[in-house]
């Protein structure tokens, strides 16, 4: 039995998402919420996480913590403002958007980090986000609804880059080609 052939729109642009993928940032998700839920005596583990990826209600409930949402984001936000400048950047990444520039391939970011984290995230590597002829922000006001709503990605001819599957997923469903670059600890 033979597969359908596979027909693909002829690529112009590369989008790439930033946490997990070109910055190194989920595992500092994980310390904080580890440190967090200690508190409570509460197991978060991978599973958990790669259910939620910061939805803060889903986090407490799940978790059955003793905290408000509102309690939740707060510790969290001040936790990640210490961590958030220590990230690195995904292995290989530099490299690649490097090889990008030297051969006028255009590429961008859309994440759904918001203008601040993205300024503790990068101050460690201003010159690489420096590259970037643009970048979408959760907070930009042309963004409507951010990701993964495909309204941060609207594009055509365009190849997005993920690590969410949740995102691989309404990026197909918009019709736009996407690679999928997996988490190490998604199963």
């Amino acid at each position: 039995m033979t597969a359908p052939p596979l027909h693909y729109h002829p690529i112009t642009h590369l989008i790439f998402d930033m946490d997990g993928l070109l910055l190194d940032t989920e595992w500092l998700y994980s310390v904080v919420f580890q440190e967090i839920r200690d508190c409570y005596e509460k197991k978060y583990s991978w599973d958990v996480k790669s259910l939620v990826m910061e939805a803060a209600q889903i986090i407490i409930d799940i978790l059955q913590l003793l905290m408000s949402k509102e309690e939740l984001v707060e510790e969290s936000q001040t936790k990640l403002k210490e961590v958030f400048p220590i990230a690195v950047l995904m292995s290989g990444a530099e490299k690649f958007i490097i090889h990008l520039q030297k051969h006028s391939i255009p590429f961008a970011m859309a994440t759904s980090s918001g203008s601040a984290s993205l300024e503790m995230k990068a101050s460690q590597h201003k010159e690489f986000f420096s590259l970037f002829s643009h970048i979408m922000l959760r907070d930009d006001p042309k963004v409507q609804r951010s990701k993964p709503d495909p309204n941060i990605l609207l594009a055509y001819k365009c190849l997005v880059f993920e690590d969410a599957l949740n995102e691989v997923e309404v990026t197909l469903a918009t019709r736009m080609q996407v690679v999928m670059v997996p988490d190490r600890n998604l199963s």
